[in-house]
């Protein structure tokens, strides 16, 4: 068996193991993964003394990422569910865009939020509308979940400022031209989330999760009100989300390449809020304005609560962050990609090779970094080697990183488990999502370069 077959063989397997013992046989995601790390790990013939070391490392290396900004996060969302806030944000949603679309609308607000938002953060951050919004308005949680997921992923992988991107461009020799990347991204990533929306709607028909059984009570709803008393203000309920995402895009701007406002105190004041474990932080101190009152119940069983109920979420995580680990130093992904990059599919071998690296490892970044480094000595032979060519390059690139997102891939648990999805049903709905996505992404790319190139 060919070495390409072999990784190919180990992957599949790896993912149809997780599919079968998550969904058909009850097991936790936890110990699943965890075997399936250790299953590719001696199937792709790795030391046996480094298998444990890289799991450890993957686990410790996303939870150092993004554990702390899931429980930050979460923590925001109680206070801002206990509070009476999310539905004020619910209310405010629902009296701007009207009850019809309630699903474009989380598509569009997570469009806008990941393009300075890394996805996992903005969908921690935008769960809690999510949530009071499927209640309110008495849509598909599965819809609402795959349109905000898919909203947040499209812009992700193809707009700047996300690194990403940015780092494509460099490695294609094109970040003095920034802004016909933006434009590009804007263009691609705008029929990506309409892609992911449409196909919201239509798994939302045939699917269902644990949050589609909270139906929207109007006597419940009144006593709420009652017992909340005066609801927060809709400037108040929104800044616990809206700080941080501002935070964050202005410490994404500040970080451009070429540094538009400097270097000094600005860059560095910027730099350090625009952290999202900062933004967080900040976030969730503006969030305990909302609270009543400052007693053990609302400082310390609420918070107990918030973390109680982020613990699986973070576990499964880390989790998904050693499967990862152990796909990149197995090198599956560079095998795949290395074995495509002996074709000659033009603006289509981009897309091919960073949506192998992308299944193979899960990250997004790591598939556009070094799909971008793999093509670039061969855009003079894809007919790629002009300004045109290296922005539809990095496009189809983009494209690539978003196909597809499964259970290697943070984001996936993130989704499935604030959702409260089961694997199997995410697979259906949110993996088949990101496929869509990024075909669709990609026919975009194409049809563009038929009429640029």
């Amino acid at each position: 068996m060919s070495e390409v077959s072999h990784s190919l063989l180990v992957l599949l397997t790896a993912v149809a193991f997780i599919v079968v013992a998550t969904s058909k046989l009850k097991w936790h995601p936890f110990i699943v993964l965890l075997m399936a790390s250790y299953g590719i790990g001696f199937g792709a013939g790795m030391d046996p003394m480094a298998i444990g070391t890289t799991i450890r490392e993957g686990f410790g290396s996303i939870l150092g990422y993004i554990g702390i900004i899931i429980l930050l996060g979460t923590l925001i969302g109680v206070i801002l569910e206990r509070t009476g806030a999310a539905i004020t944000m619910a209310n405010a949603v629902l009296s701007l865009l009207g009850t019809r679309f309630p699903a474009l609308a989380m598509s569009i607000m997570g469009y806008i939020v990941s393009i300075p938002v890394f996805c996992d953060s903005g969908f921690v951050i935008l769960s809690s509308l999510k949530r009071a919004l499927v209640e309110r308005t008495q849509t598909s949680a599965v819809t609402m979940t795959v349109a905000l997921a898919t909203g947040l992923f499209a812009s992700h992988t193809l707009v700047p400022p996300t690194p990403g991107p940015i780092a494509a461009a460099g490695n294609l020799d094109i970040s003095d031209k920034l802004g016909l990347v933006i434009f590009m991204g804007i263009v691609v990533s705008a029929a990506a989330m309409l892609a992911g929306y449409l196909w919201a709607i239509y798994v939302g028909k045939r699917y269902h999760s644990e949050e589609d059984d909270s139906h929207f009570d109007e006597e419940a709803y009144e006593r709420a009100l009652k017992d909340y008393g005066k609801l927060p203000s809709a400037s108040a309920a929104f800044a616990p989300i809206l700080v941080p995402i501002i935070l964050i895009a202005m410490g994404s701007v500040v970080s451009f390449p070429g540094h538009p406002l400097g270097e000094g105190n600005v860059f560095v004041l910027l730099s350090f809020l625009g952290k999202p474990i900062n933004a967080l932080f900040i976030g969730f101190f503006i969030a305990l304005f909302l609270l009543p009152q400052l007693t053990k119940v609302t400082t310390y069983d609420w918070i107990e609560d918030g973390l109680k109920s982020a613990a699986t979420i973070v576990m499964i995580t880390g989790a998904g962050g050693g499967l990862g680990a152990i796909l990149k130093a197995s090198a599956i992904g560079e095998t795949l990609g290395n074995s495509l990059a002996g074709y000659n599919l033009g603006i289509f071998l981009p897309f091919m090779i960073a949506a192998a690296f992308k299944t193979a490892q899960g990250s997004s970044t790591v598939a556009l970094v070094a799909t971008s480094a793999l093509i670039a000595p061969m855009l003079d032979t894809l007919g790629l080697d002009s300004t045109t060519g290296r922005v539809l390059a990095v496009a189809a690139i983009g494209a690539g990183a978003m196909t597809v997102s499964h259970a290697n891939d943070s984001f996936f648990w993130v989704v499935s488990q604030f959702s409260k999805m089961e694997v199997s049903v995410a697979y259906r709905a949110q993996t088949l999502a990101t496929l869509v996505q990024g075909l669709t992404a990609m026919a975009t790319v194409f049809l563009l370069s038929l009429i640029l190139l």
